[in-house]
C-alpha cells in the first residue's frame, strides 16, 4: 500500500509529471554524469548471457527507459517499463520509438497495485525510484519483486543515498539539498519540484533496509556500493525452491 504526504501516489507522480521535461537533463548534470554511470552497473550486475529473446525483463519505476537502450546492449530480452507518472511513459514511448527499441511495452500503473502476473520476469531492474517509498512501502515493494520473479530470476537496483563518510556526507547533502534545486530553478524555473530529491534521498538514507525485506521475502540479496556511498543498491536472486 502506499503512504500519504510526500510518498502519496498522487504527490510523487506529480512531482515527476511536473519534472519531466527537464529530468532527464538535470539529473545528468547535477550528477556530473554519474547517474549514467551508476545505471549501467546496476544493469551489469545482471549476468545477461542467461537471458535471451523469449525472457522478460522488468524495468521498476522506469521513468524515461534510460536503462532499456543498457540492457539491449546485453540481450534481446522482452521489456515491460512500469511507472506511473504519465509523462514520464508518454516520454519513455517516444525514447524507445526514437531508438527503433522492439520488444518494450510501457504500463502506466502503480508497482504496488499492478496487473502482472506472479512469477513472470526472468530480471528485474530499477534505477533511482527507491527514495520515493517509504518502510511500509519498501517492505510491499520487497514483497513485489519476489512475487514477480519466476524462481532463479535476478534482480538489481540503484538509488542515489547518503554517503556514511563523515567529510563527503555534509558536502555531498548540501549539494543535494541546496544546489540542485538552484539547478532545477535555472533550467526549469521550478526549484519547488527538485528540493525533494534531496528530501527523498535524507530519507531513504541507503539501500541496507531494503536489502533486509529482501531477505525477509525469502531473496537472496547483497547490498552494493557505488562511489563512496554516494549510490547504493542491492543485487540477488530467487531461490529456485
Amino acid at each position: 500500500m502506499r503512504g500519504n504526504g510526500i510518498y502519496s501516489p498522487a504527490f510523487v507522480s506529480g512531482l515527476f509529471d511536473r519534472m519531466s521535461r527537464t529530468y532527464g537533463v538535470i539529473n545528468y548534470i547535477s550528477s556530473f554524469g554519474f547517474s549514467e554511470i551508476w545505471r549501467r552497473q546496476c544493469v551489469r550486475r545482471i549476468d545477461w548471457s542467461e537471458y535471451a529473446r523469449d525472457h522478460l525483463t522488468l524495468d521498476l519505476m522506469s521513468g524515461m527507459g534510460e536503462c532499456w537502450h543498457l540492457i539491449r546492449d546485453r540481450s534481446a530480452t522482452r521489456i515491460i517499463g512500469v511507472d506511473f507518472s504519465g509523462e514520464m511513459v508518454k516520454k519513455s514511448l517516444r525514447q524507445a520509438e526514437r531508438n527503433s527499441l522492439a520488444g518494450v511495452t510501457v504500463l502506466q500503473e502503480d508497482i504496488l497495485d499492478n496487473s502482472l502476473g506472479s512469477e513472470r520476469a526472468d530480471v528485474i531492474v530499477s534505477s533511482f525510484g527507491l527514495k520515493t517509498f517509504d518502510d511500509v512501502q519498501l517492505q510491499a515493494l520487497a514483497a513485489e519483486v519476489a512475487r514477480l520473479l519466476r524462481p532463479g530470476g535476478t534482480f538489481s537496483f540503484v538509488e542515489i543515498s547518503v554517503p556514511k563518510n563523515f567529510l563527503l556526507r555534509p558536502l555531498y547533502m548540501f549539494y543535494l539539498q541546496k544546489v540542485i534545486p538552484v539547478i532545477g530553478k535555472y533550467f526549469a524555473n521550478d526549484a519547488y519540484s527538485y528540493k525533494y530529491l534531496g528530501i527523498y534521498t535524507a530519507n531513504f538514507e541507503n539501500a541496507e533496509r531494503f536489502v533486509g525485506y529482501l531477505s525477509d521475502a525469502r531473496l537472496n540479496a547483497a547490498f552494493q556500493s557505488y562511489f563512496f556511498g554516494c549510490a547504493t543498491g542491492v543485487i540477488g536472486t530467487k531461490p529456485l525452491s
